[in-house]
């Protein structure tokens, strides 16, 4: 299993890096483990009546997942996806330490344990099928923010159709910063005038020219305030014939803490179509849009896997070669990408993402560790004026596409 952790391992696409773990005091991800895992159930505790059984599993979880000496406790022996665990590689960190296991993976476990604390896959009972995490991402749909977010819309409906686009590819990028997980332990930071450290967008729209009968997939991240401009920039794409279906793959269930489920795409269009103006109006086409099949909702079991997409199953490889372009949204999804592993950031982007079934574009605001596709002086311009900060702290972005 040790051999599917890294992207460089599978398909021969490069140097392989060191397995990010999260066993290292005073890291991003141990902070992750001690600090925003107990900050995630606090928020939760608060935003449900769990009763005394949801609350005492709740407490378990967090003694066992933040104690560097804890130990990983399997899934319950009924669980319904047990099986497909033990094949990601639950035989071989469950019994061990939260903190020496690859932090994808100890990550990618903790949410789903805290699906089973909660009761959510239970068989019977008040709290099956209840995403924990629905009241914070309804909650974004409903700021200040997300309103003021839908009403510039109509001021750029009267600027030409590229700025449109460049607008809405940037809405879409750094709309990743409502991610719900990352506020829990982070300040809000102005990023409008922030620079890109890797800036693609050419190469992007060069892949879908007008008229051509694209397909483009795309890989959503979060819901709420980032799902809506990704809805949007999808309406782009249909609407000006960049593409003539749209494939959004979604989670099959609540994963990550703002990870976005087939309920939330449906929540998100709804917003939209209510709101006034040119938000409205994009809804009402995404809506039909989506009746008539050129937008199509998907998922998939691996979409919550503790892996690699170099591990993907054949089956979503297959699906993934259709696509004239795959755009991955998000953090989690460029970690999966490359592979949770330190690398030099200088490290190709293309190298290290060619085993993908199809040309490919990652849209991210750096939340974490992993880096490619930058120069060695900009990392030395990096590190020199914010230490390591530049690539845990959601104030810088790249857009990096890989053709054909």
């Amino acid at each position: 299993m040790e051999n599917v952790e890294g992207v460089g391992d599978v398909g021969d696409v490069g140097e392989v890096g060191e397995v990010i773990r999260s066993n290292a005091p005073g890291s991003f991800p141990y902070s992750v483990l001690r600090e925003r895992h107990p900050a995630l159930i606090r928020r939760m505790r608060d935003a449900f009546p769990y009763d005394p059984e949801r609350r005492r599993a709740l407490d378990a979880l967090l003694r066992e997942s933040t104690d560097p000496a804890g130990v990983m406790e399997p899934l319950p022996a009924d669980a319904r996806d047990r099986e497909q665990w033990e094949g990601w590689g639950s035989g071989e960190h469950v019994g061990g330490s939260w903190f020496d296991a690859p932090f994808l993976w100890a990550e990618s476990y903790f949410y789903r344990r805290l699906l089973d604390a909660v009761g959510y896959f239970d068989a019977a009972g008040p709290w099956q099928g209840i995403d924990p995490f629905r009241p914070f991402k309804r909650a974004e749909l409903r700021s200040p923010e997300a309103q003021a977010e839908l009403t510039a819309l109509d001021r750029l409906a009267q600027e030409p159709r590229e700025t449109q686009a460049r607008a809405l590819l940037h809405g879409s990028l750094w709309g990743n910063r409502a991610d719900l997980g990352f506020q829990l332990t982070a300040n809000a930071t102005d990023t409008a005038t922030t620079p890109l450290l890797a800036d693609d967008s050419e190469h992007l729209w060069s892949l879908l020219p007008p008229g051509a009968g694209s397909t483009v997939h795309v890989v959503a991240d979060n819901a709420g305030r980032e799902l809506v401009p990704d809805l949007l920039l999808i309406d782009h794409f249909l609407r000006h014939a960049h593409a003539e279906q749209v494939i959004l793959q979604v989670k099959p269930h609540p994963y990550y803490v703002s990870d976005a489920t087939p309920m939330d795409v449906i929540d998100a269009l709804r917003h939209l179509k209510q709101a006034p103006g040119e938000a409205g109006n994009a809804g009402e086409r995404l809506w039909h849009a989506t009746s008539a099949g050129h937008l199509q909702l998907r998922t998939h079991p691996f979409s919550c896997a503790p892996l690699p997409y170099a591990a993907m199953p054949d089956d979503l490889k297959k699906s993934f070669e259709t696509a004239t372009l795959t755009i991955l949204k998000g953090d989690l999804n460029y970690r999966r990408l490359l592979g949770d592993q330190l690398r030099p950031p200088a490290t190709s982007f293309t190298a290290l993402t060619s085993y993908f079934p199809s040309p490919v574009a990652a849209l991210r605001t750096l939340k974490s560790d992993v880096i490619a596709g930058l120069t060695e002086e900009m990392e030395r311009t990096l590190n020199e004026s914010e230490d390591r900060a530049w690539r845990t702290s959601g104030t810088h972005a790249v857009i990096q596409v890989r053709g054909e």
